[in-house]
């Protein structure tokens, strides 16, 4: 999923609409879908039905929901929400790296730790199909990396400080590289912990595995973000939470790390003790899992990309978002250096969640027809008039700013604004999930559907990436105070302050990148948003896989 904000990057966070296991069908489908199974499985299986044939108790007890799988469920939703920590983490480094005034280029080196969750599909395959049966085929996956989070966590109590405070500045490749495999182990985590789901639920309650991932992952991410942000800031603290004011916050990053790291690592070998992965159905027939080879999901992804549609429209996904770019990406950095507090900006995150439960639902209503991908072009401009909208927002912003900080109205107009791009946005990302669910070959629904949601996150993280990269370059500053200095560089600029000067902005990045995004943007709304639209009039033989054919 793409970010659905300006004030706090989740492109890691990605709510699935099916399993991310390459060689697992869909959560949704499974029950519809017939799976091959090996012999011992098949004897559990008849045992199992054995078992409910001798009882009618027994088989009516089975069908009473979760309650007798309760268990299984907690272990998921607690599994998602350890997964979303240190997600929430990564998406708290921008705004604090922002008010350490960091370049924004170093912003953009930073912006690459939100990739792993857009390319796990380059090694999802292997999760699937390596394993140690003995141990388990999720669990081999699950305990190492939810160990190496757990101690990379401890790594990071200890050295985050001078990481973030050095003389020279924050250490930013430092921080990329320990929180880049921060973000790699919890997809790699995610991998398995989705095909896990699948098996550790029976048949007719394997459909509560999507709500434990969305509401685990917000949960989590709610916790390393939005809660850390609050709880970290002196201000906030004083202002509602103490009766005398300190200097610090109730917690600091590295005691936060240290608690969830300390969480990771009894929480992951508990599991790796008392969770068995392969467990009789106990009166209920479970999921069976469908098993493919590494070299045949590599094989199947390669001939699925090759037909002309799912090509085009890959190409599609990879450019559609390059005019939301400036707002999406640098909008939220630019309003923490205006002075708007981190922790109030990772608030108002909190009241759109009504929003953002209500909006699929209700835009699902006119994405179910033939032409979702309708809904997806009406949006697209509106996304863009708000991408300006945003714009003005940040220039106004230090004209509004006072003494105690912001005036309600400011941060009711925020709210509003915010919100208007919610539902541009969602308008978007539900009808490109429901075009997605019409074209896959329901014969590899699972890898299909994976490969062009993968695409569809790419084509959100590489552009933000860029537009985070390109603002210091389009940036315009004079030394003023310093007969013959100039601020073009870091260097050049220490030496205007030297001479007594100061650097002043002429012209910021910010601003000609939200033009020329919108410009961008229409002008691939004109000319490749209506080619977008032509292939919904595609016969469905048109999105099958040879391989299947």
């Amino acid at each position: 999923m793409e970010s659905p904000d300006f004030s706090i990057h989740k492109n890691g966070r990605q709510r699935k609409l099916v399993g991310a296991s390459l060689s697992s069908v869909n959560t949704r489908d499974m029950e519809n879908e017939e799976t091959s199974a090996s012999e011992p499985d098949l004897q559990d299986d008849m045992e199992s039905l054995i078992r409910e044939a001798g009882s009618e108790d027994r088989r009516h007890k089975g069908r009473l929901g979760i309650r007798g799988e309760l268990g299984n469920v907690l272990l998921l939703l607690c599994l998602y929400v350890l997964q979303g920590i240190p997600l929430g983490l990564a998406g708290s480094i921008p705004l604090i790296l922002q008010s350490k005034s960091v370049s924004y280029k170093d912003q953009a080196f930073f912006s690459f730790v939100f990739w792993p969750f857009s390319l796990k599909l380059l090694w999802a395959p292997m999760v699937d199909a390596l394993y140690f049966s003995r141990f388990g085929r999720r669990k081999s996956w699950l305990v190492p990396t939810q160990y190496l989070l757990g101690l990379f966590m401890l790594y990071l109590s200890v050295t985050v400080n001078s990481l973030l405070q050095s003389e020279e500045g924050p250490n930013v490749l430092t921080l990329t590289a320990v929180f880049f495999m921060l973000a790699f182990l919890a997809a790699t985590q995610d991998i398995a912990v989705d095909g896990w789901a699948l098996t550790m639920l029976s048949r007719e309650n394997v459909g509560y595995a999507s709500t434990c991932n969305s509401v685990g992952q917000t949960a989590g991410y709610f916790l390393g973000n939005v809660l850390f942000l609050a709880l970290e800031s002196a201000d906030f603290c004083n202002k509602y939470l103490r009766m005398e004011p300190k200097e610090t916050g109730i917690i600091t990053l590295s005691d936060f790390l240290f608690f969830w790291g300390m969480v990771f690592l009894v929480s992951t070998t508990l599991v790796a003790i008392f969770k068995r992965e392969n467990q009789q159905g106990k009166g209920k027939r479970r999921v069976q899992e469908e098993t493919q080879g590494v070299m045949e999901t590599y094989k199947l992804l390669f001939s699925i990309i090759k037909m002309p549609t799912v090509f085009t429209f890959c190409a599609l996904l990879l450019t559609a978002k390059v005019g939301f770019s400036a707002a999406d990406a640098v909008t939220g950095l630019k309003l923490v250096e205006a002075g708007v507090p981190k922790e109030q900006m990772a608030l108002l995150a909190v009241p759109m969640v009504p929003l953002q439960i209500l909006l699929p639902v209700v835009i699902s209503k006119y994405t179910a027809g033939p032409r979702p991908l309708d809904i997806f072009y009406k949006a697209f401009p509106f996304r863009l008039l708000i991408g300006l909208g945003y714009a003005l927002l940040v220039w106004w912003t230090p004209s509004v700013k006072q003494e105690g900080g912001f005036p309600v109205y400011y941060y009711a107009i925020v709210l509003l604004s915010y919100a208007l791009h919610q539902v541009a946005l969602y308008s978007m990302y539900v009808a490109c999930m429901a075009f997605h669910a019409k074209v896959s070959d329901p014969l590899i629904g699972g890898t299909y559907m994976t490969l062009l949601n993968t695409v569809t996150n790419l084509g959100g993280n590489w552009p933000s990436t860029v537009a985070l990269w390109l603002v210091d370059p389009l940036t315009s500053k004079e030394c003023q105070g310093a007969a013959g200095q100039s601020c073009g560089s870091s260097e050049e600029a220490g030496l205007c302050v030297k001479e007594g000067g100061v650097c002043v902005t002429t012209m910021d990045g910010y601003y000609v990148e939200s033009v020329v995004c919108v410009v961008i943007g229409l002008a691939w709304w004109i000319w490749l948003g209506k080619k977008m639209k032509r292939l919904q009039e595609q016969s469905p033989s048109a999105w099958r896989c040879r391989v299947n054919q």
